[in-house]
């Protein structure tokens, strides 16, 4: 069975739109830049990938991952052809964060809060009168898991037509936890690069319209093979390989595909040593060396977007389907020697007109993995 992908939106800190944020990435240009709102001083970590839209310069505002959630959303249904009514439209929400920046206003600054608000599934039903909406905080893999809990409900016949989505807004309590465990302080992240020295957050979100089969009539970006899952649990930070290598096989399994039919791979590439290592490691036993397909990771470009970043890279990946063009993994100039053997793109877009599908990665903290297989509509 494959879903097919009807509508796609997203906001990032380089783009407005998916188009947007695609072309961004496939000229080089990110969203990289000092910190917007956070005091400098209580960090060593200096800069993120942050969204310029405060009204005020170095004030922040509740309520911005809320926000993009319902332009992204917008976006996607709109793009579809979609009725804003989701009364009887699942919305699937993928977070590692929630409005956990709200609550950080309300407790330092008195910043009205009511505690309604930091529900993604209020704005929902004032926006769109959704009276089923779920939110999925499975770490960095949270969008994915949302996108396979979605692929299920289709085919259960719980739903024709399913909105998934992911957003998180960087708080200042989670920036300063990540400042304080990584061993180095990252001035950017630079994933798969000997200069690698960790993760640095971004901000954003991204909606797609899934659908069991479009419209007569209708256009379809892509479609939707299979999505696995996992939770190897081995470990509370650290990647486990055989985990990675379970879920990929999985997705494989669910797409009725063979690794060597794949042509692009969207990275995870969380810029971390650990995970960009053990990730180029499980890659480079399933694809054969300089042979397999082409490779990208848009982290290095709009930040780590969190509980979206997975969904936010299969929309790049649709787009890469699309228009037979791949970003590069900016700053990459000297391959960590895990990663020699792949093909990951660098120094300015790859022409590639021949691409039919896509693998995206998603691992996230305490082994929970995912990955998704897209193929292109054509």
């Amino acid at each position: 069975m494959t879903w097919d992908i009807t509508g796609m939106g997203a906001v990032a800190c380089n783009g407005t739109t998916p188009s947007e944020v695609f072309d961004a990435l496939c000229a080089g240009r990110d969203g990289h830049g000092p910190l917007q709102v956070f005091d400098h001083e209580k960090y060593r970590a200096r800069n993120a990938y942050e969204i310029t839209d405060r009204a005020l310069p170095g004030v922040d505002e509740p309520g911005r991952a809320t926000r993009w959630l319902v332009d992204a959303i917008d976006q996607a249904l709109a793009d579809a052809g979609h009725p804003r009514d989701l009364t009887d439209v699942p919305v699937l929400v993928g977070t590692t964060l929630q409005e956990q920046r709200s609550a950080e206003l309300w407790w330092r600054h008195g910043s009205a809060l009511d505690p309604a608000d930091l529900h993604f599934g209020t704005a929902l039903r004032e926006e769109y009168g959704a009276a089923r909406t779920y939110t999925f905080a499975n770490a960095c893999a949270a969008s994915l898991y949302a996108l396979a809990m979605a692929t299920d409900l289709i085919e259960l016949g719980e739903a024709d037509t399913v909105v998934v989505a992911g957003t998180d807004a960087i708080g200042e309590s989670a920036f300063g936890t990540l400042d304080r465990v990584q061993n180095d302080v990252p001035d950017a992240l630079r994933p798969f690069d000997r200069s690698h020295r960790g993760m640095l957050m971004g901000e954003g979100a991204v909606a797609v319209v899934l659908t069991r089969a479009a419209a007569p009539g209708r256009p379809v970006h892509a479609r939707l093979r299979g999505v696995g899952v996992n939770c190897d649990a081995q470990h509370s930070t650290a990647p486990d390989p055989e985990g990675i290598t379970r879920v990929l096989r999985d997705a494989y399994r669910l797409a009725g595909a063979a690794p060597e039919e794949i042509d692009l791979v969207m990275l995870h590439g969380s810029g971390t040593p650990k995970n960009d290592s053990t990730e180029a490691t499980v890659l480079s036993r399933i694809f054969p060396p300089g042979s397999g397909p082409l490779m990208t990771a848009v982290k290095s470009m709009t930040g780590h977007t969190l509980g979206g970043s997975g969904l936010l890279s299969l929309t790049m990946a649709v787009l890469a389907l699309q228009r037979g063009q791949v970003p590069p993994v900016l700053g990459l100039t000297d391959p960590i020697e895990e990663a020699e053997g792949l093909r990951l793109v660098r120094g300015h877009a790859a022409t590639a007109p021949e691409l039919t599908l896509a693998q995206v990665d998603a691992f996230g903290f305490g082994g929970i993995n995912a990955a998704a297989i897209l193929e292109a509509a054509r």
